[in-house]
């Protein structure tokens, strides 16, 4: 038996929960082509006949801009140092972002293994560009392991795996083999929510949403139908206006695809109740971002 903690760290939409719900085969954290969606380090637990894999999906690492975000970067780095491999994953179409230079420093810093994982090949048309791109890379740090892959067509992802098991060392299996997170079902659930906020007001709202799961208990006189009440919680007045949306149409739409997603999740009947509430500024502000869930993790 093969056992060990691997950090899945980048750039913001690089593809790393597209991976890691790719490898799964299951939906854990929020895949988007916004980037900075993943918010907190979440742990995705591999299993297969002759190893366990945990796989910690960390938010990309970006300049902040405001507390959440520092809060977020520093959640991302502080992982590094208690893994057993780190996945450091680039887009294969992006050869003119520079890596992050604290992430660097760090990388080179330690002796933790790290594989080079390029991302979206089932994009790429250009390979010469590409192949430069890696030699570039190469130049950074010694890594372990080149790698590219396609999370979203999971392209020669059975492959990496291989290679990850190969680096593995013997060890016990820490989570039981039908666990594929460690992530609350509050959480997990306040997530889907959130990032049905996010599909439905696209562009409109932007990565000022947290949800919070209020209450959940089975109804008195329907033991199977689970209640479910939550809160969308936006910075401004305008936004609350795009959430709810005319006569309430928004977030209807928003409450119909999220039930549909919990249903999935919990196989059970969902009475989900949604109503949003604006706190000014709680991005900024470290108690609400505590009661929200936001810590230095």
């Amino acid at each position: 038996m093969k056992s060990g903690f691997i950090a899945l760290i980048g750039h913001p939409n690089v593809g790393k929960s597209t991976f890691l719900n790719a490898v799964l085969g299951e939906k854990i954290t929020i895949p988007s082509s916004k980037p900075q969606t993943t918010r907190h380090t979440i742990r995705g637990v591999y299993n297969d006949e002759d190893a366990q894999i945990v796989f910690i999906d960390t938010p990309g690492i970006h300049k902040p801009k405001h507390e959440l975000g520092s809060m977020m970067r520093t959640a991302a780095l502080r992982t590094l140092g208690s893994v057993d491999l780190i996945m450091l994953m680039v887009d294969a179409l992006d050869d003119k972002t520079p890596l992050d230079e604290e992430l660097l420093k760090r990388l080179n810093a330690i002796d933790t293994p790290c594989f080079l994982v390029l991302n979206k090949l089932d994009a790429v048309r250009d390979f010469d560009r590409l192949k430069a791109y890696v030699e570039k890379l190469k130049g950074l740090h010694d890594f372990e392991g080149v790698f590219a892959i396609s999370a979203l067509k999971d392209w020669h992802t059975s492959e990496l795996i291989k290679d990850i098991k190969a680096v593995m060392e013997e060890g016990p299996a820490y989570y039981p083999k039908d666990q594929i997170t460690d992530q609350p079902e509050r959480m997990v659930i306040s997530e889907r929510i959130r990032e049905k906020v996010l599909a439905t007001t696209r562009e409109e709202v932007p990565h000022s949403v947290a949800v919070v799961v209020d209450s959940m208990a089975y109804d008195e006189d329907n033991k199977d139908l689970l209640n479910i009440h939550a809160t969308i919680y936006v910075e401004r007045d305008s936004q609350k206006k795009i959430v709810i949306g005319k006569g309430g149409s928004m977030i209807k739409r928003i409450g119909t695809k999220a039930r549909k997603d919990i249903l999935a999740l919990l196989g059970t009947k969902v009475y989900l109740d949604l109503h949003c509430k604006v706190m000014k500024d709680w991005r900024n502000k470290n108690v609400h971002l505590k009661n929200f869930g936001y810590r230095d993790e």
